[in-house]
């Protein structure tokens, strides 16, 4: 993410260009909510987020309630606001949607991409060769996870699927994110993206279609191995 005089420019998500203060600062805080960086219970300061993100109250309130409708925060009254806790027990009912959603999006995206959409693609693509290979942390593999999933949700050219979608991943990461130390092969899961990668650039939408499915299929099988 870079900053311009009037903005942020995030590469990662559609609506590109230039973000308001308000949408900077609700992608920052979810992403860090989603990575566990805000751990599962903890209070959240409004003015301590404002300084930390480098803008006023106003953005990071606005953002905080957007957070709040996607299920990462909760506000209680005379309590204050916590990141909501990681719930194992969500992980059959957000599996069922991604279930259905997932193959969806790579479907439209292998029919629907743009020639940009598809550049973007392959660089991801790119960033994936040697991943299970090289030498990269847990975090540095999620973040990779999520950039994958988010350049699929936009090449699909629907916004309210991908707006739909990044909610779930989001909520399926954490629960990732909180059983990273006992899942093996997670740079092999990661890696598992560049196939589907390959089909949606290529124009393949049943492929696609399937090789997401058993993605989803397969996060669920290795966590609820080691729960």
């Amino acid at each position: 993410m870079r900053y311009t005089a009037t903005g942020v420019t995030d590469p990662t998500e559609s609506g590109g260009g230039e973000l308001s203060l308000a949408e900077h600062a609700y992608r920052a805080l979810r992403d860090r909510l989603v990575m566990l960086e805000i751990r599962p219970g903890a209070p959240v300061n409004e003015d301590q987020l404002a300084q930390s993100l480098g803008v006023g109250r106003t953005p990071v309130r606005e953002a905080l309630k957007r957070l709040q409708h996607e299920r990462l925060i909760a506000t209680y009254p005379r309590r204050g606001t916590f990141a909501t806790d990681v719930n194992i027990t969500d992980l059959a009912h957000i599996s069922e949607v991604r279930q259905e959603l997932e193959p969806l999006a790579a479907d439209r995206a292998a029919r629907r991409a743009t020639d940009p959409a598809r550049a973007g693609l392959t660089a991801v693509l790119a960033d994936l060769a040697g991943v299970e290979s090289a030498r990269h942390d847990a975090a540095g593999l999620m973040r990779l996870d999520l950039r994958v999933h988010r350049a699929v949700y936009a090449a699909t050219g629907n916004p309210y699927l991908e707006d739909t979608l990044i909610r779930y991943d989001n909520l399926a990461t954490r629960i990732w994110c909180l059983f990273v130390d006992r899942l093996p092969g997670m740079a092999g899961h990661v890696a598992e993206h560049g196939p589907l990668l390959e089909a949606i650039v290529a124009g393949d939408p049943e492929r696609a279609s399937r090789l997401a499915r058993g993605h989803v299929e397969g996060f669920e099988r290795a966590v609820r191995d080691v729960i």
